[in-house]
């Protein structure tokens, strides 16, 4: 991101997807057997806002690690999009994908 980014914010998009493996939530339907999504939005949102980085690498990153030690999810995958990017081309959004397994 650049100065001026840092210094007024930036407005992302973030598409997170989760692989989960074998849940009871399949046969229970049950928010509690299974990753409440609601509280991985938090944790991100929170993640996002606890420090500036200077890279959508690093944010998806680490927001991705912090999904897979909190949450029991086999894999994630994080993409962090900037719409509207501040670049001299006519580019709708640019965005970084992240990819985390746990490690067994």
């Amino acid at each position: 991101m650049t100065e001026a980014e840092r210094e007024v914010g930036q407005r992302l998009v973030l598409d997170i997807r989760m692989e989960l493996g074998g849940t009871d939530a399949t046969v229970t339907d049950r928010i509690e057997d299974t990753v409440d999504y609601g509280e991985v939005c938090q944790l991100a949102a929170l993640v996002a806002q606890q420090r500036s980085y200077k890279t959508l690498e690093r944010l998806s990153t680490a927001i991705a690690d912090r999904i897979i030690s909190d949450f029991e999810v086999q894999a994630v995958s994080v993409k962090c999009a900037k719409p509207e990017p501040p670049i001299p081309l006519p580019v709708e959004e640019v965005a970084v994908e992240v990819w985390r397994e746990v490690d067994e």
